[in-house]
């Protein structure tokens, strides 16, 4: 039994609590809402996961102090834009030597282009830290469907320690040397599930899905192997694996909001109509700015970013795409 600090009241912070909850583990979850604490405490229940009743061996604050405390694991379940200032905020009750954190959000910080680990670690030197991610949504991981994921870091014990404490029959957790791989691919497929959901927005079907996943994948290895990924690590659990899951399912938020581009929304009317944090579209302007820079040929980042940017009429930009010039499969 292990005590789990979890930063963030989100959908994925309250599904990771349920199921380590469930393994017989303590949490304590961290929200800046006094609302959200309230309904976990007292009634048992989250607003993102409506249909779930929340163990009773989980605890919701709003004060870092009292969930960091004594905790042999820290979780940050936080959206990306918002990562550096929360560990601004709690660094100071950070045991560094024994409370090792790990990301369990997928994002690239805007200002800076750095991947979440690189954010905390500017924050917190020392830190011992890792990336979980893979193919999970927090509505099938609440209920416990089966689900795969991978861990990543540096740091040998860590990895041991998140296997031993998230492994159950319903969880399979692999380990992963590379975190700075890990990260992007996690990143960078919220990219291609949004244009997915474009896709289903003007009506097209599965060749175009199968098309976009793999041409994506290209453009994903691409982007992630420049910025200091491994080549292989884009085809396991955190860069296919998830790729597959966010194009093709409606849970994915990413897709939902692609979706409503599709349909002719704005940009704000999307974010509206979703209502939760959508990271495919602050990562799409970062990803922009990353392959410019690189001059490297991703013409769906490009042309998806001229959808959003350049109100590039949603059929006309796959018109495009469609007639490139001619060339050889890579």
């Amino acid at each position: 039994m292990k005590n789990i600090a979890i930063i963030g009241s989100g959908s994925w912070g309250v599904a990771l609590a349920i199921h380590l909850a469930k393994m017989g583990h303590n949490v304590k979850i961290w929200s800046f809402s006094e609302e959200e604490a309230d309904l976990i405490n007292q009634q048992r229940k989250c607003k993102f996961l409506p249909n779930v009743k929340i163990p009773e061996n989980i605890a919701c604050y709003n004060f870092y102090k009292e969930v960091i405390k004594g905790a042999d694991l820290i979780l940050q379940v936080t959206p990306s834009k918002f990562t550096r200032n929360i560990v601004k905020e709690y660094k100071q009750y950070v045991d560094v030597k024994n409370q090792p954190i790990v990301v369990c959000s997928k994002g690239i910080e805007k200002e800076t282009s750095l991947t979440l680990d690189e954010v905390i670690l500017e924050e917190i030197p020392n830190a011992r830290i890792g990336a979980l991610s893979g193919p999970s949504h927090a509505e099938e991981v609440s209920i416990a469907i089966p689900t795969v994921l991978v861990i990543a870091s540096k740091d040998e014990i860590l990895k041991e320690l998140v296997q031993n404490t998230f492994m159950n029959e319903t969880m399979r957790i692999y380990t992963s040397n590379d975190i700075k791989g890990v990260e992007l691919g996690g990143a960078l497929k919220n990219i291609i599930a949004f244009c997915a959901g474009v896709a289903a927005g003007i009506g097209f079907g599965d060749n175009t899905f199968a098309a976009l996943i793999t041409r994506g994948l290209v453009e994903i290895r691409k982007l992630g192997v420049a910025l200091g990924g491994e080549k292989d690590t884009f085809y396991g659990l955190s860069g296919l694996g998830d790729l597959i899951v966010t194009c093709l399912s409606e849970h994915s938020r990413n897709r939902k909001a692609g979706f409503l581009i599709g349909q002719g929304k704005t940009i704000e009317e999307t974010k509206k109509e979703v209502g939760m944090t959508i990271e495919s579209i602050d990562n799409i302007e970062i990803a922009k700015e990353l392959s410019d820079k690189l001059h490297l040929e991703l013409p769906i980042l490009n042309t998806v970013y001229d959808i959003l940017y350049h109100n590039l009429e949603p059929k006309k930009a796959v018109e495009q795409l469609m007639t490139r010039q001619k060339k050889q499969e890579d």
